[in-house]
């Protein structure tokens, strides 16, 4: 067996969210979930397939996007992963459609921050042993940094 570590593509002003499911048809059921959470995003899923074919399987409303999730679905290439690639709306919106979905087993992230995919190969395939999301922390915050973490979630609209 072998470790490799995968960097993610995230195109500019999009989040990633990463994770496992079981059923080919999880591809459809999220976008569907995706586009009734939120109509206006722009998004694309991928999803690979771990049987059969193993293809990777599209959807999304966005053909930058949809390449995108393409290709780090293939780069990737752990069975049953999904890969959706968000712009317009951030995972919040939709990350409890996306655990409802029957098929889905986990989320492994979701995030803006670069992306690190640690997968092992084996003589089968690949799986995904965990992620790196963004970078370590520096120091805890001060008030400065509380007062600006208040404004900023206030300013986007998900605080009062």
């Amino acid at each position: 067996m072998e470790l490799k570590l995968i960097n993610a593509i995230i195109p500019e002003g999009a989040n990633i969210i990463l994770g496992q499911t079981h059923f080919i048809k999880t591809v459809e059921d999220l976008y569907e979930a995706v586009r009734t959470a939120v109509p206006e995003a722009k998004f694309a899923v991928a999803l690979c397939e771990a049987s059969g074919p193993c293809l990777v399987r599209s959807e999304g409303n966005d053909e930058v996007l949809k390449k995108a999730a393409v290709e780090n679905a293939m780069a990737i290439g752990a069975g049953h992963l999904f890969v959706i690639i968000l712009k317009g709306a951030f995972p919040i919106s939709i990350l409890n459609q996306i655990k409802a979905c029957p098929e889905v087993a986990s989320v492994f992230c979701a995030t803006a921050n670069p992306l690190q995919v640690i997968i092992i190969e084996t003589s089968q395939g690949k799986g995904v042993l965990g992620v790196v999301d963004g970078f370590s922390p520096l120091m805890a915050e001060g008030q400065k940094d509380i007062e600006e973490r208040r404004a900023f979630l206030r300013k986007i609209g998900y605080k009062l």
